[in-house]
């Protein structure tokens, strides 16, 4: 038998209806694909079953998918070396960031089958002090946890409430076409996370032009997923019920804190897994046929195309 959770029952019964998985099939896929990375000369990369079995789920348990993301996760962080450069949680610099409670997973979904909602401040670091970039690495982090932890929004996918407030045109301004079609790629392609919705709340002036920027990188289904709220959070809550939400949004799932010490305790029990994380990516010198590089996986001279993403 796999070694991977057993999932509660109503996402068990999701994980067969929507994302095409056989329990009885698991271990032989999982195979398939710990073969196969055997075989790539370029590709260095984890084969524990539970890391496994999220691109699976991910990629609704097609094989070809599942590989080509697997493939894409590594060479993405191999040459997006910006935010893959320091994964150590207890260096003074990511810490803090920890600290600030920047992107919260909040502990409980709409449903018993429904997507892991996370609560996203960016006004909370100063724009001054911090990049975009290094509180995106905390982020993609946070995502690796849940990756390995989280049945929720392995199956069922995330919705992001992203609060804008205390947001400068500082923190705008950390924003480029280029950096913004990296972070697309990294999130949205080499995932195996599928998103669910996107609120936008408590926005400020110049939120326009960044949201049209990121809105350009996604297909028509993804688009269709955001929502912008403003400051009106009862047209929010006919989405996500106030009381799934921490306490200071008038909700009942613990206050901004307590989960941010949480997230803290959960950073450092995985600090060996971050920093065994520099054993694994790609060697595109190996690679057979084309090296990936920078322009050929995010498009960096100037030819954006539509990011297909499910």
């Amino acid at each position: 038998m796999p070694n991977i959770r057993p999932l509660p029952e109503a996402l068990a019964q999701k994980a067969a209806k929507e994302l095409n998985e056989v329990p009885e099939r698991i271990d032989e896929d999982l195979a398939t694909l710990r073969t196969w990375i055997a075989k790539q000369p370029h590709l260095k990369a984890r084969t524990d079953d539970q890391f496994l079995v999220a691109f699976l789920r991910g990629c609704k348990y097609s094989l070809e998918r599942a590989k080509q993301k697997i493939d894409l996760f590594y060479s993405v962080r191999s040459n997006f070396k910006d935010i893959m450069s320091d994964r150590d949680p207890m260096s003074e610099k990511n810490l803090d960031i920890i600290r600030l409670g920047v992107g919260l997973p909040l502990p409980n979904t709409i449903t018993p089958d429904g997507p892991r909602i996370i609560l996203i401040r960016p006004g909370v670091y100063e724009a001054d002090k911090y990049d975009i970039l290094d509180v995106m690495r905390i982020s993609i982090m946070a995502n690796d946890i849940s990756m390995l932890e989280d049945d929720h929004m392995m199956v069922a996918g995330q919705m992001g409430i992203l609060d804008l407030s205390n947001v400068t045109m500082a923190h705008f301004l950390q924003f480029s076409p280029t950096l913004v079609k990296k972070m697309t790629v990294m999130n949205q392609e080499a995932l195996p996370i599928r998103l669910k919705g996107f609120h936008y709340i408590n926005t400020p002036a110049g939120f326009e032009t960044v949201y049209n920027l990121f809105r350009k990188f996604l297909n028509e289904k993804n688009r269709n997923r955001l929502h912008v709220h403003g400051d009106n959070l009862e047209s929010l809550y006919e989405h996500i019920p106030k009381k799934l939400l921490p306490k200071e949004y008038g909700g009942e799932a613990g206050s901004v804190k307590e989960l941010t010490v949480k997230w803290e305790k959960k950073f450092m029990d995985y600090r060996d897994y971050f920093l065994e994380e520099a054993k694994y990516g790609t060697d595109e010198k190996k690679r057979p046929g084309r090296p990936k590089t920078e322009e050929t996986i995010f498009g960096i001279d100037g030819s954006f195309r539509k990011l297909n993403v499910d």
